[in-house]
């Protein structure tokens, strides 16, 4: 069975994380977010797999290979120019023409059942089949109404208050008959929501909607980000160590991940699920809380305290600092006494002087260095990098 990937946006929503990675390529307990897609994938027997790339293609040929570690076989297709996603996909049409194929974003992150799916739908009469999930809020996403046999009615992409005729938000997983490359135009920039099916739906071809089960989230935003590692962190069943751990004194409650050459100093708690990566030293007398990953290479001074927060590789977190809810990039340097609040994002190489407070809701860019005392209240950008945050 084939599956096409799309991983070609450059993540402007999440930066500073895309800075220096492609979106697929975030971290999501210390490893490449796609890596645990591709798994999924392969469990279900999707051992096809097309990528279209673009932005930072390279790291996530490097991240996959060949595909043959996951037990697949991985096909990369390169877009040299933003093609939407129908049209990244129809620069895939030589790999897809075949046989009805999934769709998935190179982002998304989900436990679904898409073998199911996918088996529905070519037990049905529809070119394409979305996978739709309830939401509370469905404003960011297309929205679906469907009937009774779950055609879809009618299609709205991103609605805002007043247009919202329905909660069933549209993941951007699609099962597809290779029929769509007829309506697809090559070498143009063509949307599936926005452009492909009112196009279809005007022309009587028929879409069903599948009401899909299961986690589900596309790493939009930190928070989705932080809300796909809990659920990773949460499938650990029990506490693996991979290498040498010294441990003097402390205590440590499973389910943990430790890799190799990790040290926990005297009258420290760990409390799972918790992933800590090679080489990271935590001094005494430090509490690292449910839902927290720790990359490698890391220090956490003494009597600090992190909760269900994402830490990347070769953090430095000083003395008594808290840390809640948080995501920090790669070679970031916390000071003595800092506190970061919920739902920030702390960039690569940024320098946190002692007794920075950082509000919540907010990012800092990479590389900027605060004051000591300094409160940061909203987003501090570097004008070395692109400072906007929004779009794809």
């Amino acid at each position: 069975m084939k599956v096409c990937i799309m991983c070609g946006g450059e993540g402007t929503r999440l930066r500073p994380l895309t800075f220096e990675r492609p979106k697929p390529c975030i971290p999501i307990v210390n490893k490449p977010s796609i890596q645990h897609l591709v798994a999924h994938l392969s469990n279900l027997g999707f051992n096809d797999i097309i990528i279209t790339i673009g932005y930072k293609g390279d790291d996530i040929q490097n991240a996959l290979g060949d595909g043959s570690l996951f037990g697949v076989n991985i096909t990369y297709v390169r877009e040299d120019v933003k093609l939407g996603t129908a049209g990244s996909v129809k620069n895939a049409e030589r790999y897809l023409s075949d046989s009805p194929f999934l769709i998935v974003g190179g982002d998304h992150i989900t436990d679904i059942d898409l073998l199911s799916f996918y088996r529905d739908h070519i037990k049905g009469e529809s070119a394409v089949s979305i996978a739709l999930v309830s939401i509370d809020n469905p404003c960011d996403y297309g929205i679906a109404e469907i009937d009774v046999n779950y055609h879809i009615k009618r299609f709205h992409e991103k609605p805002s208050p007043g247009e919202i005729f329905s909660n069933l938000a549209s993941t951007g997983i699609y099962v597809c008959n290779p029929s769509i490359f007829d309506f697809i135009p090559e070498d143009t920039k063509f949307d599936f929501a926005k452009d492909l099916f009112p196009l279809l739906m005007g022309k009587g071809i028929v879409i069903k909607g599948s009401l899909a089960r299961g986690n589900w989230t596309d790493v939009g935003s930190p928070s989705s980000l932080r809300e796909a590692e809990r659920w990773k962190l949460q499938e650990m069943n029990y506490t693996n160590i991979n290498g040498n751990v010294t441990v003097k004194g402390a205590k440590v409650l499973g389910p943990v991940l430790l890799g190799d050459a990790v040290t926990i100093g005297e009258n420290s708690r760990i409390i799972g699920p918790v992933s800590i990566g090679s080489g990271t030293e935590i001094e005494e007398n430090v509490i690292i809380g449910p839902y927290t990953s720790i990359g490698e290479h890391c220090m956490i001074g003494h009597d600090s305290k992190i909760f269900s927060s994402s830490v990347y590789n070769h953090v430095d977190i000083g003395n008594n600092s808290t840390i809640s809810g948080s995501i920090i990039d790669n070679d970031a340097k916390i000071g003595v006494s800092v506190n970061i609040e919920n739902n920030t994002v702390i960039g690569p190489r940024t320098v946190l002087k002692n007794r920075t407070v950082v509000h919540s809701g907010t990012r800092i860019w990479p590389e900027v260095t605060t004051e000591e005392d300094e409160t940061v209240k909203e987003y501090l950008l570097n004008e070395e990098f692109e400072t906007s945050h929004t779009g794809s």
